[in-house]
């Protein structure tokens, strides 16, 4: 278990059960007593106002204060609900939008300045638009889990990205190219990339796409992805 799942086990253990003890922890998060004396730490840190008691019977408990104005949330975390409440208001189905974006803008202003710009560089790359009628969609799956944390630092550091891909025929091919842009056309989500080796813009079904990787090393340039005009920047959709 890492450190960011093992700190988010530690929270849930002390707001399901009120108080616990430092042994309890440590054998709920299969870590030693000195780990969890370090998360604790680093929780309060972060903001979580944990309260020990000393002596027999003591333990530790967590004020739910703390919990309701502490964000934990990662780029990618709150990079997946603003696309999709932007999706789902592309594709006419948000009958609650005010709430959504007064929810969403509160989770944004909870992020540190560094989350912040991240996650403004990252909607930099997010279009949306219309999938023409003619499209056919019978055959869409599931998106690999593994997509966003993978596009995260492909597309914040200009690195490479290498997946799998099965195209319309059920063809699989390993790619390796430059992450420009993402696309959402409802219900269809792609990944605009360079191919170097066609010398051109690609359109990836994210739904194809499996087993995706961000190479470290050499990164690439932006390029000027060109769209048709009923595609427009992200941005748009949550002014």
């Amino acid at each position: 278990m890492n450190i960011r799942l093992r700190q988010d086990a530690i929270v849930r253990s002390l707001r399901r059960n009120g108080t616990s003890t430092i042994a309890a922890l440590a054998r709920d998060v299969g870590a030693s007593r000195r780990t969890v004396l370090r998360d604790i730490a680093a929780l309060r840190d972060e903001g979580y106002v944990v309260h020990s008691e000393p002596g027999r019977g003591g333990g530790l408990s967590l004020d739910p204060q703390s919990v309701q104005t502490t964000a934990r949330l990662s780029v990618a975390e709150v990079f997946a609900l603003l696309i999709s409440v932007a999706s789902m208001r592309a594709a006419g189905s948000l009958p609650f939008s005010g709430l959504a974006d007064a929810g969403l803008a509160k989770i944004e202003k909870a992020l540190p300045k560094d989350k912040v710009r991240d996650l403004r560089c990252f909607l930099d790359c997010l279009y949306v638009g219309t999938l023409a009628p003619q499209v056919d969609i019978s055959d869409m799956g599931t998106m690999d889990p593994a997509l966003l944390p993978a596009f995260e630092p492909a597309f914040l550091k200009r690195l490479y990205l290498r997946f799998h891909y099965r195209d319309a025929k059920g063809v699989e091919t390993t790619r390796h190219v430059e992450p420009q842009a993402m696309l959402i056309l409802p219900p269809l989500w792609y990944l605009v990339a360079w191919d170097s080796s066609r010398q051109d813009f690609r359109h990836f079904r994210m739904d194809r796409i499996s087993e995706p990787e961000y190479l470290e090393g050499p990164r690439f340039r932006r390029r000027h992805v060109p769209f048709d005009d009923n595609v427009r920047p992200i941005r748009h959709t949550l002014s």
